[in-house]
């Protein structure tokens, strides 16, 4: 299942995109989100092309777990997106991406320029490596409490 993840910012939107076995998330870069909202276009022959089944946007949450205005815009996001695709658009908590990104790419010795270019991007496939991995774990979790999904039993 081809699975996108939006990292949304007041500027730019994140991008990733899984491989169709759900195991990887790469970085595909920034849209730029425009006041007329033609991004939400952009996004959505995005996930047209690439022949994507959902749409994961992260949640941007305070540490305490409450919504503030980013929350609120990123909400808006998923809905002006789940009017416009045919597909499921659903949201996930991705408290401290950025930061988890940016702490990532000062490890690999990344330019302040390259990322400052790069970064939405990475945190967007980070926020869709930790929907992958849920989805896996619940995939697990219903294999090992079904010994005949294993073909044992």
């Amino acid at each position: 299942m081809r699975i996108i993840g939006l990292d949304y910012g007041e500027r730019r939107i994140g991008v990733a995109v899984g491989d169709p076995t759900g195991t990887i998330a790469s970085p595909q870069g920034a849209i730029a989100v425009r006041k007329d909202g033609s991004h939400i276009g952009e996004i959505a022959a995005l996930c047209e092309s690439l022949g994507a089944e959902r749409i994961v946007v992260g949640l941007p949450l305070h540490l305490s777990g409450a919504e503030g205005a980013s929350a609120q815009a990123a909400r808006a996001l998923a809905e002006r997106l789940q009017s416009g695709v045919a597909i499921p658009v659903v949201l996930m908590d991705e408290r401290l991406t950025t930061a988890q990104a940016e702490r990532a790419l000062l490890s690999w010795d990344v330019s302040r320029a390259k990322r400052k270019r790069v970064i939405d991007g990475v945190s967007a496939a980070l926020l869709l490596d930790a929907y992958l991995g849920r989805l896996r774990g619940e995939k697990q979790d219903r294999d090992e409490g079904n010994p005949g999904a294993r073909g044992e039993g």
